[in-house]
């Protein structure tokens, strides 16, 4: 099967053009000044965390330090205090400074089971570590969905990659998996599921799998992420007891308070809900606006892998679609709208992404900047922009082709290309 006959290998022109607007030698260029100008201010940014600018009033740290100090009261054999404020605090300073920002920790034990092996190393170092190896596995299931080494080059331009890596959070990790799985669900359904299985270290980002799964008749898959789930779960509740389990759930319960509060900045948020909160309005109406797309989104899931769309969109609108129905992401999780760009452009070869919808990538590209900044100046909710206006897209893609491709009809297709 050559790359250009494969449905699941677009050829370049196909994806970034010829003599269009957006084609190959205009993304790369625009890719290589928009990454200039992301490490002008992360370098201007790091300076400033660690007072080189101007003295700081306290010293600051990473997102990071919350999962250190996690795992070093799991390694001491008190894994329940991760989930006790007090404790947890106690350990972050321990780790870096006296003094610095509380960053909260609200992940389930079986996250500590990956938590328990950074404090084997020092805390910068583990930092490090963590960022490369996560990066390097998204960066292996990108190439894998795009098959075009530009897709590395669009990818560190991208700016919540660095943001992810300069508040050191798990971003990566959860992109990565989430492309993984929808790269292999198709061919390899047991394993994607147990790769899908292993997104309950971050259980909410799989809020929709189970609906794609079923909808799409991906048994398999379905049967096999939830033994995986299951497997992770008793093995953290092997390891750390059920006192661990019973401090996170009810932590868990009472965290909504923490992000009704504000105490965790609403102008990071990029979900409905939070687009709610910013906008003067109350947690019920955040929450109601919330559900609403939620249920919007997951239809949309429903019916595009009922039909049995081709993978590129049954996998995009998977994506964006989860990124709308969650209430909690902020803006490094944006990290999963880069899953369903590549998808979408994947998908160009056979659905002709248009060159409006192209230039509409490239601007929630850009948006992706600093949505963060621009809530907080401005008090508009850019990062939920984003994340509904690349549902919007991904919907109108999806939802133009009103055929319904049956399975058999989709192997053959395949089978005469090769």
């Amino acid at each position: 099967m050559t790359p250009q006959s494969s449905p699941l290998t677009p050829s370049r022109a196909a994806i970034f053009g010829s003599e269009r607007l957006l084609d190959r030698r205009r993304l790369v260029v625009g890719c290589w000044v928009l990454l200039a100008i992301e490490l002008a201010i992360f370098l201007f940014l790091i300076a400033g965390t660690y007072g080189l600018i101007v003295p700081l009033d306290k010293p600051t740290t990473s997102d990071f330090v919350s999962f250190y100090a996690a795992g070093d009261l799991a390694d001491a054999g008190e894994p329940q205090l991760a989930y006790h404020q007090a404790a947890h605090y106690a350990a972050e300073q321990r780790a870096t400074k006296p003094g610095i920002e509380y960053d909260f920790f609200y992940y389930p034990p079986v996250f500590l089971m990956l938590c328990a092996a950074f404090p084997r190393l020092p805390y910068l170092v583990a930092l490090g570590v963590f960022e490369a190896v996560t990066l390097a596995f998204f960066l292996l299931v990108a190439s894998r969905i795009m098959g075009d080494r530009v897709v590395f080059l669009a990818l560190f331009a991208f700016p919540p990659l660095l943001w992810n890596i300069g508040l050191g959070q798990n971003a990566f990790l959860t992109a990565g998996l989430f492309g993984a799985g929808t790269l292999l669900v198709d061919r390899r359904p047991i394993t994607a599921g147990l790769i899908f299985g292993a997104l309950c270290y971050k259980p909410h980002f799989g809020l929709l799998i189970p609906i794609a799964l079923a909808a799409g008749g991906r048994w398999r898959a379905f049967a096999a992420a939830f033994a995986a789930a299951l497997a992770l779960c008793v093995a953290s509740l092997i390891l750390f007891g059920w006192q661990t389990w019973h401090d996170f759930l009810a932590a868990a319960v009472a965290s909504p308070g923490v992000y009704e509060s504000g105490r965790v900045t609403l102008a990071g948020f990029v979900t409905p809900f939070g687009a709610a909160r910013l906008l003067s309005g109350s947690p019920a109406i955040g929450y109601v606006f919330q559900a609403g797309v939620t249920l919007a989104a997951g239809a949309l899931v429903a019916v595009v892998w009922r039909r049995d769309l081709p993978l590129p969109i049954r996998a995009a609108a998977l994506a964006a679609a989860t990124l709308a129905a969650v209430p909690l992401a902020l803006f490094y999780d944006l990290m999963l709208a880069a899953v369903a760009g590549m998808w979408l452009l994947r998908a160009d070869g056979d659905y002709r992404l248009p060159e409006w919808g192209k230039v509409a990538l490239v601007a929630l590209f850009v948006l992706s900047l600093n949505p963060r900044g621009l809530a907080d100046a401005w008090h508009v909710p850019a990062g939920t922009f984003i994340t509904m206006a690349l549902l919007a897209l991904v919907a109108t893609i999806a939802l133009r082709d009103r055929r319904i491709l049956p399975r058999d009809t989709v192997a053959a297709t395949a089978l005469s290309n090769s």
